[in-house]
């Protein structure tokens, strides 16, 4: 089975289903525009942008596929290391999977944009288009928090869709704003500075400055923790004290949508598929090398998402996005690797809250002390040992019963779209 090329879409009568939604999210210009360049404002007819960047659907794909695996672990308490959250400073793959995410639909934002305007939407009409986009994913949001029970009392606002919508909604309208590339630079470093100046040197109301009268980067004495207290009690947060998607740290992670879409523009460009891959692997290493030095300074933590982890995140995400550009669209799209990974990022969104609300129903269902979700994988892959191979399996076997909804929307040509 390969990839195809360009992948025909089917109307549908669904309200959520775009038929063009394949052809808006990531489409390549035909004329490529100079990277930077206040040309991107030329007129492109729509009928010579062919085909789509495969690799950042593969990519995205995969991306998804590694957030439902590291979520969905059987009993959490004998993952792999790599597939567990570092528990405060410091980083570990299952950090860097959610930033990858929040950089590509950067990356997406710019080709959806461009896209769009070609066809000759007016930027009033794509305005709406984003802030329907927001309120939809941040609802969706608050449904896969409160699913099944929805108790009001202890819902949760926050969380990664809220995430993804705040950052697409400003990402949207910062590039609508201004398409040229020195403006994300000048926003994308200001967020960064400014990020860590409100960290080290505000103080915290009723606690002091941070590095005198409380500890630098504290788990709780720090700002970003204060003002998700300040606006929510302790019921409505993720860890009652405070929220790795809380309010303030959204500064640095768009941020992250900010350097995906200089990724986009620099896809635009006129260069050759190999070019662009050996850029984004030199701003990748860059980028890691960056992060890591200002990880003494302003250490790096994916809970507070401080600049100095957007950086290496960035970093890493640029590196897989170069080794993927390269193999696909460098070489050829039709490689058997990327097949499970494409029907994935082909609806991400939809796998995501799938994975999200089947958990959610499934943990819902208690037989005695436990719930149902312990139970299976206590059957059907407890018994394995070393039990870190019986909950990879378990995670890897849920990831594959996810796909099978997406799978199906793909082969009917159905792309939801919120």
């Amino acid at each position: 089975m390969s990839v195809p090329n360009v992948l025909p879409v089917r109307a549908v009568s669904v309200k959520n289903v775009a038929a063009q939604d394949a052809a808006e999210q990531n489409v390549a210009a035909a004329e490529p525009i100079p990277f930077g360049s206040a040309a991107l404002d030329a007129s492109v007819n729509l009928e010579r942008l062919p085909t789509r960047i495969v690799a950042l659907d593969v990519l995205r794909g995969i991306t998804v596929a590694l957030m439902i695996l590291v979520n969905n672990g059987g009993d959490g308490s004998h993952t792999y290391w790599p597939l567990k959250h570092a528990d405060w400073n410091g980083w570990t793959p299952t950090d860097l999977v959610f930033p990858t995410f929040v950089f590509l639909m950067g990356t997406a934002i710019v080709f959806s944009t461009e896209a769009r305007l070609r066809r000759g939407d007016s930027r009033s009409s794509l305005l709406l288009h984003t802030v329907r986009r927001f309120a939809i994913l941040f609802l969706l949001g608050i449904v896969v928090n409160g699913f099944p029970l929805f108790q009001l009392h202890t819902l949760r606002i926050y969380g990664v869709l809220q995430r993804i919508a705040i950052c697409f909604l400003i990402g949207s309208i910062l590039y609508l704003w201004d398409r040229r590339a020195s403006t994300k630079i000048v926003l994308a470093v200001t967020l960064l500075l400014g990020y860590w100046i409100l960290l080290r040197w505000v103080p915290v109301p009723g606690l002091g400055m941070p590095g005198r009268d409380i500890p630098f980067m504290d788990k709780t004495a720090n700002l970003t923790s204060y003002i998700d207290r300040l606006i929510f009690p302790p019921s409505h947060l993720f860890l009652k004290v405070r929220d790795p998607e809380g309010l303030l740290s959204n500064l640095p992670a768009i941020a992250s949508t900010l350097l995906g879409m200089l990724t986009g523009l620099w896809l635009r460009s006129r260069k050759s598929a190999n070019t662009k891959a050996a850029g984004m692997l030199g701003a990748g290493i860059l980028g890691i090398v960056l992060g890591q030095l200002w990880n003494i300074w302003f250490p790096i933590n994916k809970n507070l998402w401080t600049s100095s982890f957007v950086l290496l995140a960035a970093g890493w995400t640029l590196v897989a996005f170069a080794l993927c550009y390269w193999a696909v669209e460098g070489k050829s799209k039709n490689h058997w690797w990327t097949v499970v990974p494409f029907v994935f990022g082909m609806n991400t969104i939809t796998a995501y809250v799938f994975s999200e609300l089947l958990y959610g129903a499934i943990a819902a269902i208690r037989i005695g002390p436990k719930n149902s979700q312990q139970i299976l994988y206590a059957k059907l892959f407890g018994w394995i040992y070393p039990h870190e191979i019986g909950s990879l399996l378990y995670a890897i076997a849920y990831v594959a019963v996810c796909c099978l909804p997406v799978y199906l929307l793909y082969r009917r040509k159905i792309f939801i779209k919120v």
